[in-house]
């Protein structure tokens, strides 16, 4: 019987931290351990690799296949056009971050039991919030938050974490506000990490990863923006 190789152990004191030749398994798994420290973060989600499951010990992923959203392809249902069109929400980029992550961790999912954002995940992507790596739309409605998303902005490519809505399509209006941005800031593509019918419905699709590392390489070619999109 052929045994089952085991996950690479992380030192965060290693130069790289995450080798080259990594490969996921079955699960998307290719590492466990290590910190969510701002030199870890960068270097997983440069060679995209992101962080889920926080057990112990913290797991890293990268799947295959890869799930994508480029911006020019994204559907907007004729429910959710009109809602737009409407503008009963206000939409606000990198306000009230910190609540939407908490949204995201605490807003019941039919798909979805727990969450891996606890208190080490909020502190680690608030300081990177601090530096204007993640980034958050906030949904309101009558001046309450009532949806968003964050996730991780590198070179032109944005790293979709998590979204949340309290009331219906709030966290698609945050999504289709989202990539409007991006087009118009030239961003290559939305990385949604695992599949959902829920995405794949909105224009989402799944692709290799050998082809997803390929666009995050020309991504990340392009310049960070180091600013609040405010």
């Amino acid at each position: 019987m052929r045994r089952r190789s085991l996950p690479y152990i992380l030192d965060p004191r290693a130069d790289p931290v995450f080798p080259d030749n990594l490969a996921p398994d079955e699960h998307g798994l290719v590492a466990v351990g290590g910190e969510l420290s701002e030199r870890v973060l960068l270097e997983a989600y440069s060679k995209g690799i992101f962080p889920w499951f926080n057990a112990p010990p913290l797991m890293w992923f990268s799947p295959d296949p890869r799930t994508v959203l480029f911006p020019e392809k994204l559907h907007v249902p004729d429910r959710l056009a009109r809602q737009l069109r409407q503008g009963r929400f206000q939409v606000a980029f990198d306000r009230d971050f910190e609540e939407v992550m908490l949204g995201c961790a605490t807003t019941p999912r039919t798909h979805e039991q727990g969450t891996w954002i606890d208190g080490h995940f909020l502190a680690a992507y608030t300081h990177l919030h601090r530096l204007h790596v993640t980034h958050c739309v906030a949904v309101y409605s009558e001046g309450r938050l009532c949806g968003g998303l964050y996730g991780v902005a590198r070179g032109g490519v944005f790293f979709g974490e998590s979204m949340f809505s309290r009331l219906p399509n709030a966290s698609k209006i945050a999504l289709a506000h989202l990539v409007a941005r991006l087009r118009a800031m030239g961003f290559l593509l939305i990385d949604c990490q695992a599949r959902t019918e829920h995405l794949i419905r909105l224009g989402a699709e799944e692709i290799p990863r050998a082809r997803f590392l390929e666009l995050l390489a020309e991504g990340l070619r392009l310049p960070d923006n180091p600013y609040p999109w405010t």
